[in-house]
């Protein structure tokens, strides 16, 4: 006998937050009502439609909140050219050009003693990458839209997750 695959609403994602409001991970309606049912967790934002049984019937969980803390370490950030991209928005860092062909430029020329790292690499489009060449912005005659950093762990969440949930958003610092 075939066991019954679960209805579409339990198989809805949650995010599911730390006791501190950070976010750890995504699992499914069905996992989420289990740690609330448990003591584990609470409901932090609800789905508008609900988990009934023979006799009641319980919030869905779009979001929720473990009651206990959880150390996490965070994997980092692998520096690659798609990731640079992903970073700055497909955007020139330089002069703001989108859809158009980008690259990656070291702020700081490699010839220069310039390195491969989040703070010296920035997206480019061709025109401005080959006025730079190998010299400084002083000397091209460029300037940083914004100076380039190091991205966060909510970073890879962002890129990676299709948010279903309009309210993730706050929890994952992307307003």
């Amino acid at each position: 006998m075939q066991k019954k695959k679960p209805s579409g609403t339990v198989n809805k994602a949650c995010l599911v937050l730390n006791q501190n409001y950070e976010p750890l991970s995504i699992t499914r309606v069905k996992r989420a009502f289990c740690l609330i049912y448990l003591g584990k967790a609470e409901v932090v934002e609800p789905y508008s439609f609900k988990i009934h049984s023979i006799s009641t019937s319980f919030v869905a969980p779009s979001v929720l909140r473990l009651l206990y803390f959880i150390h996490v370490k965070r994997p980092s950030l692998p520096l690659t050219k798609r990731n640079i991209l992903k970073r700055d928005n497909y955007t020139c860092q330089y002069c703001g050009a989108q859809n158009v062909s980008m690259t990656t430029d070291h702020i700081i020329p490699k010839k220069l003693g310039g390195e491969d790292s989040w703070e010296n690499m920035v997206c480019a489009c061709v025109r401005c990458n080959n006025k730079k060449g190998d010299s400084t912005l002083e000397k091209a005659g460029l300037k940083l839209i914004k100076r380039p950093k190091k991205p966060h762990f909510f970073f890879i969440i962002h890129n990676l997750v299709t948010i279903p949930d309009t309210r993730w958003r706050q929890y994952l610092f992307i307003d």
